[in-house]
């Protein structure tokens, strides 16, 4: 169990109780990996008791010192359970995963004064990482960066988008990964300017872009970087253009980075590139999202997010421009928050590469 972990959750929380359902957040604090199904799973939090871990009895569970089990079977009232831990004068947090099934019967018995929405305190906690966290996600990001450097060597022409995805679990796990963040985004030509296309059977020509959007797992910590190549032949003209602006503004935005900053002024900087380049109707995402354990964790970079950078924030920065007519290019990394600038965990190159 990660003491510090709950202890700054409950420092950030206004609840007299705070209970938590998301596995992945149940993970982050206990260090157990538990995923229940449509099972009941909780922990409860309140400040100066002992953690409460609700757990049905087909999970077995070794004890754990400083937590507390209570063990309940398929047929058993999950709502007295957890009336029994709490009193009714409580605010109870509860947080984005709770299953309506297992919240509504609570709020319908009445077992506390009233119910909030506790996630930011997990979500806030945890998007600040410790230093065991920030060197796995190191680890992570270099081990994608030299999966970058393998998957460009698969390209030949007439290959096709979902060949080459096919063959980057394996080269995950020869560099030491254990699997994939999310799945991975292979797309070739006119492809490459739909931001989330899912590898087809579109085969490579010679001129084609190529963008590669991948990530790995290392040791239950996530990495994600997105770099785009041209297949034979360089870019023309107004295709270097695009791709010239999508590099400024990655690394005009990354250089705004620094403890204190507004994340929807880190976002403004890129957008502006892009939009004083005339491709500002063809950036049609926020800027990045945050990443840990899971590869879209919360917090974002884009122009409703006004929360201030906080050191150790872990977010992607990853401009693009969709044209069809003329090119679809990304260029992603992660960035750590420092007091005064940022670390930037991806080193693979921003310049035009020809590949093939």
């Amino acid at each position: 169990m990660n003491k510090n972990r709950i202890e700054n959750v409950l420092k950030r929380t206004d609840c007299d109780a705070l209970l938590i359902s998301d596995p992945i957040a149940i993970y982050y604090l206990i260090n157990r990996h538990i995923y229940p199904g449509e099972r009941f799973l909780g922990l409860l939090l309140k400040k100066d008791e002992t953690p409460v871990l609700f757990l049905n009895t087909l999970f077995p569970f070794e004890e754990m010192e400083g937590l507390e089990i209570v063990s309940y079977s398929d047929g058993d009232d999950i709502t007295k359970l957890v009336s029994e831990k709490i009193s009714k004068d409580d605010v109870l947090g509860v947080d984005k995963m709770l299953a309506a099934r297992f919240l509504l019967p609570m709020i319908k018995a009445g077992i506390a004064r009233d119910f909030v929405d506790g996630s930011l305190p997990v979500d806030k906690t945890r998007a600040v990482k410790d230093e065991k966290e920030l060197e796995l996600m190191r680890i992570s990001s270099r081990i994608n960066d030299e999966a970058m450097a393998r998957f460009k060597t698969l390209v030949y022409e007439g290959v096709e988008e979902r060949q080459i995805a096919a063959q980057m679990l394996d080269i995950y796990k020869e560099l030491g990964a254990q699997a994939y963040s999310f799945s991975p985004i292979v797309a070739f030509g006119r492809n490459a300017a739909d931001p989330h296309h899912m590898p087809d059977d579109t085969k490579l020509k010679k001129g084609d872009a190529v963008l590669f959007d991948v990530g790995c797992v290392y040791q239950g910590y996530c990495s994600d970087m997105t770099r785009t190549f041209f297949f034979k032949e360089g870019p023309d003209d107004a295709q270097k253009n695009v791709y010239e602006l999508v590099r400024k503004a990655n690394e005009d935005a990354t250089a705004k980075v620094k403890e204190g900053v507004r994340l929807c002024d880190i976002d403004k900087t890129a957008r502006d590139v892009i939009e004083n380049g005339g491709y500002g109707k063809y950036f049609t995402h926020r800027l990045g999202h945050f990443i840990g354990i899971e590869d879209h964790e919360y917090g974002d970079v884009s122009a409703s997010f006004k929360d201030l950078t906080e050191a150790n924030n872990i977010f992607s920065i990853e401009p693009g421009i969709y044209d069809p007519e003329t090119l679809g290019c990304r260029i992603e990394d992660l960035v750590v928050v420092t007091k005064d600038g940022c670390e930037v965990l991806n080193h693979y190159p921003h310049d035009i590469e020809i590949i093939g």
